[in-house]
């Protein structure tokens, strides 16, 4: 590529739709147009996640980050060269890991509840945008998605929520929901939020 990539930035507290506004982005193009970045697989081994007072594994913490490996490969993106990376598993250590190849491309999306905390990544940033829900949207969701993708219990799901999740968002995220370049409500829908970034993300491509 000659042309430096565009970096956005996403975040937000858990639950808060991330995800499926990023599946609604990504949807829009190519793999060779946007590339994705995930927070999600830049997890410390299960072994050095912090544990709290109970013995439980926090993961909702920055501690739990490689947050070096996380930025040098947002780097390497951003200089043209391809990043493979081992998918990362919660809850599940006798899967298999994915291997994923992140390959350079005009944008790249930079996901994650710590983009805007961790500054080093936040300076390489051109752009942040941070989906917004109201707490009782995004615990409904974080049970589902618990369930789903993590096999945690409903009791197990709560009790996270109550000592990990919530603590985390107003430390560590809400007090940069002001950094953001653009706030996007995900309470009920986004799609209007949705082709105004698509189309903004299409200009930087073209």
């Amino acid at each position: 590529m000659s042309k430096t990539p565009f970096i956005i930035g996403i975040t937000g507290g858990s639950g808060s739709g991330k995800t499926r506004f990023l599946n609604g982005l990504l949807s829009k193009f190519s793999s060779e147009e946007v590339c994705l970045v995930s927070q999600d697989n830049y997890y410390k081994p299960r072994e050095q996640q912090p544990v709290d007072i109970k013995g439980v594994k926090n993961f909702d913490l920055p501690e739990s980050i490689d947050f070096e490996a996380y930025k040098k490969d947002i780097e390497s993106l951003k200089a043209g060269i391809a990043v493979r990376k081992k998918e990362y598993s919660f809850n599940n250590p006798e899967a298999e890991p994915t291997i994923i190849t992140l390959k350079p491309a005009p944008v790249i999306v930079v996901e994650g509840i710590f983009v805007l905390y961790y500054q080093p990544i936040a300076h390489i940033l051109d752009m942040k945008l941070y989906i917004d829900a109201k707490d009782y949207i995004k615990l409904i969701r974080r049970i589902i998605r618990d369930d789903k993708e993590r096999g945690y219990g409903l009791d197990d799901v709560l009790y996270r929520y109550e000592h990990h999740v919530m603590p985390t968002y107003e430390k560590h995220i809400k007090p940069f929901k002001s950094d953001a370049d653009i706030i996007i409500p995900n309470h009920k829908k986004y799609d209007s939020a949705l082709d105004v970034i698509a189309t903004y993300v299409r200009s930087k491509i073209n």
